[in-house]
């Protein structure tokens, strides 16, 4: 496969703005000066707060959107919004939500996430009623390497060569590494249908089996993976092709390689029902879901290398992105409740790979 490079621009200069969890959790408001609170930290200025917790990918694209929705709410409704926010790998931002972090509203890597707060009590409505089956972005999980693909990457099979370092983040903390390990366990199945002809399940554990023989780390997010990468180690990264663009406009020099078969990733965003009615904030946060499905959010995302969930910017979607010949979606593989039993239960696929089973 050729080497891919996506048109992108340079973003905004505004940084996100950094939240952590739990007592390190530091607050502040997208617009107005911050006050101080009664133990010095800065509090949100505005008639309404949201509080956003998110998966850490889609930070730098919030920093655009927020003030965005920021100015329309202001207009919409005469309201000044202000915003707290969290950014963590998605499955430890879904159990902190669980554990008591009230989020408003949460944008998250699977819908298998969203499902585990829902499963807790705290979303009581069908939120797959919002954008596209409750989906706000798009992306493909690609390869990249370190400029001039030194090692001559260009498909997955070149990821089990002899002496190829291998990085992608721990599917236990990480959406995004599930959505790598399923892309690479879908991308065995592929191969085996056309070599064999029919899907063999065999096949494509022995392939990531293969390729997990390489791995050279596996850190807790995909954030930390690129951090990884860029700091030296590893010959190439599985990761979200957003991921890759966005690093790539910020003057980091990668090269981007998009496997004949990979997976189609979708990522969802969710109002928290049971936040919302604590805090009084179910107007605002509902515009906010509806919001990032507008035609101006998605063009924002894909301004991110997200691809768009919005089915009226298709067409500026092929103009900018490359559709993989084997692209595929998580119901090639069986859905996610088939592929969390089959890839990631105590004796699922996955754990039998890294105990050598």
């Amino acid at each position: 496969m050729p080497l891919v490079h996506h048109p992108i621009r340079q973003w905004l200069g505004r940084s996100a703005l950094a939240v952590l969890l739990g007592s390190a959790l530091i607050v502040s408001g997208c617009s107005g000066s911050p006050a101080e609170t009664a133990e010095g930290e800065p509090t949100p200025q505005g008639d309404v707060t949201l509080v956003i917790g998110a998966y850490s990918v889609v930070k730098d694209a919030m920093a655009e959107l927020l003030p965005r929705f920021q100015a329309y709410w202001q207009e919409e409704s005469g309201q000044t919004v202000a915003f707290q926010e969290s950014y963590e790998a998605s499955g430890t931002q879904a159990r902190a939500i669980v554990g008591g972090f009230e989020a408003d509203v949460t944008l998250l890597a699977m819908e298998g996430d969203v499902e585990k707060i829902e499963q807790a009590g705290f979303i009581t409505h069908d939120w797959r009623e919002k954008g596209a089956n409750g989906m706000i972005s798009r992306s493909i999980v690609v390869l990249g390497t370190r400029e001039g693909n030194p090692q001559g990457i260009r498909d997955w099979q070149d990821l089990t060569r002899p002496g190829v370092k291998v990085l992608y983040p721990n599917p236990k903390t990480s959406g995004g590494a599930q959505w790598d390990i399923n892309a690479i366990y879908g991308a065995g199945l592929k191969r085996s249908e056309r070599e064999q002809g029919q899907a063999d399940p065999a096949y494509a554990k022995q392939f990531l089996e293969q390729v997990h023989a390489n791995i050279e780390s596996l850190d807790k997010s995909g954030r930390a993976s690129m951090a990884a990468f860029e700091y030296g180690v590893g010959d190439v990264i599985v990761t979200y092709e957003n991921e890759l663009l966005a690093r790539i406009a910020k003057g980091v020099p990668y090269d981007i390689v998009i496997p004949q078969d990979t997976i189609l990733i979708e990522n969802p965003a969710a109002v928290i029902d049971a936040n919302v009615d604590k805090h009084g904030t179910r107007e605002v946060a509902e515009a906010f879901v509806d919001y990032l499905y507008s035609e101006e959010a998605q063009t924002v995302l894909m301004d991110y290398g997200f691809r768009p969930a919005n089915e009226a910017l298709a067409s500026a979607a092929e103009a900018q992105f490359t559709v993989p010949q084997g692209l595929f979606d998580i119901d090639y593989l069986g859905g996610w409740p088939e592929v969390r039993e089959l890839l990631y239960s105590r004796k699922g696929v996955w754990y039998q790979v890294l105990a050598g089973l």
